[in-house]
């Protein structure tokens, strides 16, 4: 069922960072070391130019990874987005977090690419975070899948946002003022996990007792959201 893959996405046990890299300052650098500074979790990155990285092996390509993936975050450049969620599908990996920009945002181009990962997901019906987006941190689960620097304190609020601007902002905020947080995370495209879903999700996590939201523009599906909200107060 879609609430297990989201399950084990939000607290993976493996973890492929499609995209990793070694290089300073990098998408792919930076989020490979969040996810090495946070809980001990086996972390495969690939990256078909690259031996190793970080002292792992790096691995050609997600098919080429010997453990089943529980999540798979992708920091590549948007054209190359849909055929790596096929690949995913194919290998049967549960979720997916894509940080890359690129898509609706950037116009027309971006648009059918966003439609292309759209079908491919649901012929395989994984689950994805974004596209465009800051990806999620539940500090109290030791999960840090962002490319944001800093980890907020363990807390009980939930922050769910739309804007990727906003978000950092209110993150850097959160981490400064040492605010407690049970979630960030940002929607990106919201092409599949939508607001409602999160809060779903949320409803059954013990750390969180509320949640923050920053929406901007659709809120998706508007019944759903409805009755997660009164189901989650």
């Amino acid at each position: 069922p879609p609430m297990d893959s989201m399950k084990r996405m939000f607290d993976p046990e493996t973890i492929a960072l499609i995209g990793a890299s070694e290089k300073e300052g990098s998408l792919g650098g930076i989020i490979i070391e969040n996810l090495l500074a946070c809980r001990e979790r086996k972390i495969f990155p690939v990256n078909p130019n690259r031996k190793t990285i970080r002292d792992r092996i790096c691995y050609a390509s997600i098919a080429e990874v010997p453990v089943h993936i529980d999540l798979a975050i992708v920091a590549t450049a948007a054209k190359t987005v849909p055929s790596i969620v096929e690949e995913c599908g194919q290998a049967g990996v549960d979720g997916l977090i894509i940080i890359s920009e690129g898509f609706r945002e950037a116009g027309e181009e971006g648009r059918k690419l966003e439609e292309e990962i759209v079908r491919i997901r649901k012929k395989y019906g994984m689950r994805i975070l974004g596209p465009n987006c800051l990806g999620i941190i539940r500090p109290n689960a030791g999960f840090c899948a962002t490319h944001l620097s800093g980890v907020p304190d363990p807390g009980k609020i939930a922050l769910l946002t739309q804007s990727n601007a906003f978000g950092k902002s209110l993150f850097d905020w959160g981490v400064n003022a040492h605010i407690g947080f049970s979630m960030l995370a940002s929607l990106g495209s919201a092409i599949d996990i939508d607001f409602g879903d999160l809060i779903d999700y949320l409803g059954n996590d013990p750390h969180t007792r509320s949640i923050m939201i920053y929406m901007e523009d659709s809120i998706g599906d508007v019944k759903k959201f409805a009755s997660t909200a009164r189901g989650f107060a």
